[in-house]
């Protein structure tokens, strides 16, 4: 068989396999979604559909680039149930995209067919793990359009690559941290003209979609970006999966107040913990872009390892770790070579198994009454993607060989 036909044979399995998820997450055999967030989309969806303008007629806590699959369900529905029945094949077919492009990103690095099969099986386990929550969620969406702006990376599409970056920060911010390993590979390969490049192609795309809504509308804009960067401690944070263990073992009083979209820990302590957290996160980022920088390769398999591990940074030490964050880091760990990848795979397969242990079902328990079992069950998920982290920057005796 050759190679093209290899490769449409691949993906023709993988959408497959993805679909055959979708089933199994619908089915209800996972259980059921629990907890959803279709209302506030189709809200937005129906309202610019009725041609109200975001930012301006309404506020909007996502992104301009996160629009799309609020506003397609909402222009062939007219009830929250038909919404609900469009929206989540929406995110079977983001998950399947997802699946496909997967496969697309390890043929740059040169990946075993064994090897790719293990990151889509990896990948499809972990989202059904988590459960139907997720399709109804957009991060499926935006998981796919980080991969696509990855997969194009790693085939060296120098103008591709970074319009799909700025593309997948436009969509939900996470991507941004990928930027600087991405301008320091370019200088480091090409040279400076094209690591600016780059910075100008994906600031240019992420402007392009804000662009006509902070010309009509800044200060709804303005107020968006804010609520995404300006979060409080979610309750479900590694700062307060620690306070929780302090409220259990050591009695410390804790109080929650709901804001911003979310659940949080709320008071002087809080307040100290989302500080602390929010140093210990930018510490964490800085020390993986300058060790990326150090190194002494800056190959497509380096540089997929680096993404990854300042993806889990951003997710693992900031201030909101909700249970849909962990398809971000799914989609891009399963990329990473070697023992080291099929290690921090296993583990955040771990992370989701310990995240359905309390979401849905358990998440108000968590919330109301600081449940016990749910708080260490919160921690102990925390401290495995901490462990994820670790696996991802930790210095191997023998050195991992770098495909590019």
């Amino acid at each position: 068989m050759n190679a093209r036909l290899m490769l449409a044979a691949s993906l023709l399995a993988a959408a497959l396999a993805a679909c055959a998820a979708g089933l199994i997450i619908t089915s209800g055999f996972v259980g059921d979604a629990g907890i959803s967030d279709t209302v506030v989309y189709a809200t937005y969806g129906e309202r610019i559909a009725s041609g109200d303008m975001p930012y301006r007629d309404f506020e909007v806590e996502y992104p301009p680039g996160a629009l799309v699959p609020f506003v397609v369900p909402a222009l062939v529905s007219s009830t929250q149930s038909r919404y609900d029945d469009f929206f989540e094949p929406l995110m079977v077919v983001a998950l399947a995209v997802a699946s496909c492009l997967i496969v697309v990103s390890l043929r740059a690095l040169e990946a075993s067919p064994r090897r790719v099969v293990f990151a889509v099986a990896s990948f499809l386990t972990g989202v059904i793990l988590l459960g139907p929550f997720v399709l109804t969620r957009f991060d499926l969406y935006a998981a796919a359009v980080c991969l696509a702006a990855i997969c194009a990376i790693l085939h060296r599409r120098a103008y591709l690559g970074p319009i799909l970056l700025g593309a997948a920060i436009a969509t939900k911010i996470y991507p941004a941290v990928m930027l600087p390993l991405l301008v320091v590979r370019t200088w480091k390969r090409e040279g400076p003209t094209a690591a600016m490049r780059g910075i100008a192609l994906t600031i240019g795309a992420v402007l392009v979609l804000y662009l006509p809504f902070a010309l009509l509308a800044p200060e709804g804009v303005v107020k968006s970006v804010w609520r995404q960067v300006g979060r409080p401690l979610q309750i479900e944070s590694l700062a307060s999966a620690v306070l929780l263990a302090l409220h259990h073992a050591a009695g410390m009083p804790l109080d929650w107040a709901s804001g911003s979209g979310s659940q949080n820990l709320t008071g002087a302590v809080s307040g100290v913990a989302s500080a602390v957290t929010t140093v210990v996160g930018v510490a964490a980022l800085g020390f993986v872009w300058v060790k990326f920088e150090r190194g002494d390769s800056y190959e497509a398999a380096r540089f997929v390892r680096y993404a990854a591990a300042a993806t889990v940074a951003f997710v693992t030490f900031g201030k909101v770790l909700s249970p849909q964050f962990l398809v971000w880091l799914l989609a891009i760990v399963v990329l990473v070579p070697g023992v080291r990848g099929a290690i921090a795979i296993i583990l955040l397969l771990v992370a989701c198994l310990l995240t359905r242990g309390w979401f849905p079902h358990g998440y108000w328990d968590l919330v109301k009454q600081f449940d016990p079992t749910a708080s260490w069950l919160v921690l102990a998920r925390d401290l495995v993607l901490v462990a994820v982290f670790a696996v991802l920057v930790a210095r191997l005796r023998a050195r991992e060989p770098a495909k590019g």
